[in-house]
């Protein structure tokens, strides 16, 4: 019986913190002024909602925002940091499926292409989450885009006036009232016979163009933050 307690009393937490995060996040991006560029030309694809919404880790907010009411479903990690964000991707509207390429990823990544074939369903992935490195991507979203048909499209965020936390991913909040410049990049197709080569190139496009619009974003305001970490 206190085991049961304990989940309700548990379960009543997380539901608010979904609920109080949306709540935010919408308050706070309502205050501000939102540039798209890009998106018009890919808009009958994302109408479609056959597609793969790629952003990265630091840019996901706004995203996030943008896209809520559009009955998705996000691959999400496991970890505490998960389920704050899995709660709030729910108030949105979307589908949260637990894992990550650490912790249960492959079953995951199953579950999800499983669900987007049967639901057809819009899917929205962190590349390089949910602990990096920086600006790279996991080869996940290949699979996912190979398995579905469905194309990649990047999109990233930057804003006049920013905070950069000091954290593995250099995550940006844009402060109230500010500017907001949203972009979308070239969509990436991956072929259904796509072999292990081509999935390679299609990653590389993918990272390349997500670098290349996230970029733009920030010198359209004077920002110089995007440093892409070297791996050995």
């Amino acid at each position: 019986m206190h085991l049961k307690k304990k989940n309700r009393i548990s379960e009543i937490k997380w539901n608010l913190v979904g609920i109080f995060g949306k709540l935010l996040i919408d308050l706070l991006f309502s205050t501000m002024k939102i540039e798209q560029e890009g998106f018009e030309k890919v808009k009958p694809i994302i109408l479609s909602r056959k597609c793969i919404l790629a952003v990265w880790h630091s840019r996901i907010l706004l995203v996030d925002y943008l896209s809520k009411g559009l009955d998705g479903a996000a691959m999400v990690s496991k970890s505490a940091d998960g389920e704050i964000a899995a709660r709030i991707i729910q108030r949105q509207g979307h589908k949260a499926i637990r894992g990550s390429t650490k912790n249960g990823g492959l079953q995951a990544l199953a579950k999800l292409i499983k669900y987007v074939n049967e639901k057809k369903k819009l899917c929205l992935i962190v590349p390089d989450g949910p602990q990096g490195p920086r600006y790279k991507a996991h080869p996940g979203i290949i699979i996912l885009a190979k398995k579905t048909g469905y194309p990649i499209l990047p999109i990233s965020f930057s804003a006049r006036k920013i905070k950069v936390f000091a954290s593995w991913d250099r995550f940006i909040l844009p402060y109230p009232f500010t500017k907001c410049r949203a972009v979308c990049g070239s969509p990436v197709y991956v072929p259904k016979d796509a072999d292990t080569d081509e999935g390679k190139r299609c990653l590389l496009r993918l990272e390349k163009e997500l670098c290349s619009i996230t970029l733009d974003a920030d010198r359209y305001f004077g920002h110089n933050i995007l440093e892409v970490p070297k791996v050995s």
